[in-house]
């Protein structure tokens, strides 16, 4: 396929999720709200919305072991060997101690948050600082989201170590708020925008 070839297809591309939204509005509006309904049921428990996240993480890392090992072992054996080994190794690891030992790993999770939000917010915050000239219509809003994550780690260092035992479960049904919120919100106006060309073409 040609350079000109492909670009007609990606010029159709937005187009094609634009009219799947709009002529399925209606199931769209229903995956927002279920996502919506899971937020706000894991914000409300996030003890067992934490669990959950853990205990799923925990088998995915299981199962990558697993395969890697098998992959490794089954597969010649390269230059790379002992790494692929000691990595399918350590998926496996990582796996049962979620499952078999989860308040250990909610512990490691929550750790990982905390550095996340540590490294990410510090970043945010010196390239807000450092670029301003640069991004005069958007530093602010980067600073703030630097500051947030921030203001996050601080949190969940003050209350460690009881924090590891909700954080994962609210910050994941936050997300899912957020999320459903969005998909009803484009849902709404792809019914809006239906409703206009029905009303023009009657």
């Amino acid at each position: 396929m040609t350079t000109t070839d492909a670009a007609p297809d990606l010029e159709l591309r937005p187009n094609a999720a634009r009219d799947s939204i709009r002529t399925n509005w209606a199931i769209f509006l229903a995956y927002g709200v279920v996502l919506t309904i899971l937020g706000v049921l894991a914000v409300a428990w996030p003890q067992i919305s934490t669990f959950a996240v853990e205990f799923y993480l925990g088998w995915i890392f299981l199962f990558s072991g697993v395969l890697g090992l098998a992959v490794v072992l089954y597969a010649p054996r390269t230059s790379d060997f002992v790494w692929a080994l000691l990595s399918a190794a350590l998926s496996l690891l990582v796996g049962v101690l979620f499952i078999w030992r989860p308040v250990e790993g909610e512990v490691s999770l929550t750790l990982l948050l905390i550095a996340f939000f540590i490294v990410e917010g510090l970043f945010q915050v010196t390239l807000a600082l450092l670029h301003r000239s640069e991004l005069p219509g958007s530093w602010g809003w980067l600073l703030a989201s630097g500051l947030v994550d921030l203001a996050l780690a601080g949190l969940l260092i003050k209350g460690w170590p009881s924090t590891a035992i909700w954080a994962l479960g609210l910050l994941a049904g936050v997300n899912l708020i957020s999320t459903g919120v969005a998909i009803i919100l484009t849902a709404f106006r792809a019914k809006r925008v239906v409703k206009s060309v029905k009303e023009a073409l009657s």
